[in-house]
């Protein structure tokens, strides 16, 4: 739907998703009336014009924008994502999906999220850096370690969070490492944050795999007798790709934005990370025949990642999906319709408000070292992760099996449980 200043929250199809997704779970939970209306919609919302001088000498103005949904539970936390489609209703929905994962995820921090309208690809590399540092001059008076911080998303990755880290100190007149995350180790960064979210990825299909085999449903193991496709081969696909091979699986699909590979024997995938970064494009990898991303999500598998943007499986295409375990990767890759019939037909869906939260995680634990001033090995990273993936896994399956609900529901119900209670015990001010 085209976007419009007026009623614009309600103007994208993620943005209604969530609230259509967390109406079902409110009403199933039997949430207090008043909470409901309250998380309906976001605390703050700020839109500005991101104006840059390009290397032709002209003046370009951007727009940019910083939402901050739920701060209960402690400072916002949430990506910003540089892509040509970013609206406001966009990132007004993402940052709603970021209250409900910190609070599953147990953290102390509440949903936020930002972005800029903009192609990166078009643009280069010192006008991405103009980019970045003026659009954290124009938020800053509403990020912070204390108030709201930052973090990679699509189009952006740890060069960015440099630039914004250090802008955001120049103007304190001192380093300030915790007011991003997702930054180089050399900076403040954490070891094991640039793989945390495909890790994480990774994590919640080995419990959903050995849940499935405890309830005698599905026979998966994540070894050779596995089937692995994965849509999307960036920081969380190319990941998740990597771990689900040196477990065993046979990946045997992946795409990109230009299209895929497949192998039904199994992709090489060190080889093909390799190919990738050297030509920027999986076509034309020896040992593989060409795949479209439509047809990624045809091919039967045991376990199917979608890890590249939102609604990517809708009414139109769900019907020829074949996978017995999908885990989102990207936030919303699923439709609301989609879920329903795919939790209808026996699919095992594993949420992305739970699915993906291994990045914010992570961040947590950087953003906690950075405060500190003491950093952990990636040994004790990955180990802390992997228990608070497996406890947030465990308390929606809990949930799941209590409500008789879908998974995503059951995800949603302990994020808003955690902050309703939280807000109950606030109150509200006035």
């Amino acid at each position: 739907m085209k976007e419009h200043r007026s009623g614009i929250w309600e103007s994208s199809e993620l943005y209604h998703d969530a609230v259509t997704e967390f109406e079902e779970a409110a009403a199933l939970m039997q949430l207090d009336p008043n909470i409901a209306t309250r998380l309906k919609v976001p605390k703050r919302a700020l839109i500005v014009s991101v104006p840059i001088r390009l290397d032709d000498g002209t003046v370009k103005v951007f727009e940019g924008y910083r939402v901050q949904h739920n701060a209960v539970l402690g400072p916002g936390k949430g990506g910003i994502r540089f892509h040509q489609d970013v609206n406001l209703s966009e990132v007004t929905g993402l940052a709603m999906l970021m209250t409900f994962k910190c609070a599953l995820a147990g953290l102390p921090l509440g949903g936020a999220k930002g972005g800029i309208r903009v192609n990166p690809s078009k643009l280069s590399s010192r006008e991405l850096q103009a980019l970045t540092r003026r659009y954290t001059t124009e938020i800053q008076m509403v990020i912070g370690p204390h108030m709201d911080v930052p973090a990679p998303d699509v189009g952006t990755d740890g060069r960015h969070m440099a630039w914004m880290m250090d802008t955001y100190s120049f103007e304190r007149g001192h380093t300030v490492p915790s007011v991003v995350t997702g930054k180089p180790v050399e900076i403040g960064g954490s070891l094991g944050r640039a793989e945390s979210t495909g890790r994480g990825v990774i994590y919640t299909v080995l419990h959903a795999a050995k849940y499935l085999r405890e309830k005698k449903r599905v026979n998966i193991a994540m070894d050779k007798t596995t089937t692995v496709s994965v849509h999307g081969f960036g920081k969380v696909g190319g990941v998740a790709a990597l771990e689900a091979h040196m477990l065993g699986a046979r990946v045997i699909a992946v795409s990109d934005i230009a299209g895929g590979v497949m192998n039904k024997n199994g992709l090489d995938i060190p080889h093909l990370q390799e190919y990738f970064a050297k030509h920027h494009t999986l076509i034309g990898f020896l040992d593989s025949d060409p795949i479209t991303n439509e047809e990624i999500f045809t091919i039967p598998v045991d376990v199917l990642i979608p890890a590249a943007i939102e609604s990517v499986i809708t009414i139109k295409n769900v019907h020829q999906v074949q996978a017995k375990i999908i885990a989102e990767g990207a936030n919303g890759p699923l439709s609301s319709e989609a879920i329903k019939i795919l939790e209808d037909k026996g699919v095992f869906l594993i949420p992305d408000v739970l699915c993906n939260a291994g990045g914010v995680v992570v961040s947590y634990f950087e953003w906690v070292q950075g405060l500190q001033n003491y950093f952990w090995t990636e040994a004790e990273v990955n180990k802390q992760l992997a228990e608070m993936m497996e406890k947030a896994f465990v308390r929606v399956v809990m949930i799941q099996e209590q409500y008789k609900c879908g998974m995503k529901t059951a995800a949603l119900m302990a994020g808003i449980d955690r902050i309703s209670k939280a807000m109950l015990l606030r109150g509200l001010f006035p």
